[in-house]
Order: structure tokens, then sequence, then C-alpha cells
């Protein structure tokens, strides 16, 4: 068992690879279908960006956020900062519940706290990233 970091933590490292990869995996199914629902026009995602208030446009452009996102996460080199990008559009999302259109921010909040845990196990990923933007 290995108990090097907090992520490994009394959990046996392939376990730990096996979890990461699931939640990877579900997560980009989940973007991918929301994201391009978003980009094709889907009647109920441009109703809700009617209720947003601040165009189509934003409903375009976060459509092309959670289809980037989800496919950095089926990457292992990109899913920490694909991860990182789709958790901060859910904390988004899930603000936008609370406070401007209301309904339930439970799916946004599930969804914030998988692409924050894969971001968290991918950290190594994100910090190797910043380190190289660092020497430019």
């Amino acid at each position: 068992m290995s108990t090097n970091s907090l992520t490994t933590a009394a959990v046996p490292a392939g376990r730990v690879k096996i979890a990461a990869r699931v939640l990877r995996v579900l997560a980009a199914a989940a973007f991918l279908a929301a994201g391009g629902a978003k980009l094709a026009g889907v009647p109920m995602m441009v109703g809700i960006y009617e209720q947003i208030g601040i165009g189509q446009w934003f409903r375009i452009v976060t459509g092309v956020v959670e289809v980037a996102g989800a496919i950095g996460l089926l990457f292992p080199t990109t899913a920490g900062l694909g991860g990182l990008l789709l958790a901060v559009t859910m904390a988004c999302g899930v603000m936008t519940h609370l406070f401007v259109i209301g309904g339930s921010a439970v799916p946004a909040l599930v969804l914030m706290v998988i692409t924050g845990t894969v971001a968290w196990l991918h950290r190594a990923g994100i910090a190797g990233v910043l380190n190289s933007l660092k020497q430019i």
C-alpha cells in the first residue's frame, strides 16, 4: 500500500487510477452531452439561456467550454486542466441556479464535485503546466 500522498493514503494506487479513469469517462460523457446540446441549440438550452438574460452567445461559449473540458478529461495529461476548467464552470452554474434562474443546483454541484476530484487526482499535471508557463 502506498501512503505517500493524500490521494493514495490507505488505498492501493491501482484502485485510485481505476476510480480516476471512471470519473473522467463519466464526466466527459456528461459534458459532451450537455455541451453538445448547448451548441446544437436544443430548445430547453435556448430557454435556460433566455432566462439568464446575457444572450445566446453565452450558451455557445459555455457549450464550447464544456466540450473542450470533456475532451481534456479523456487524456491523462490534460485531465487535471479539463477537470479544473469544468469544476469552475460548474461553480458558476451552481451560482446561476441559486441566484438567477432558480431550479435545482444539485446536478451542477455533483458535476462540480466530480470534476474537482478529477482535478485533484491529476493535480501534478496542473502543476507541471504551471511550471512550464513560469519558464516562458
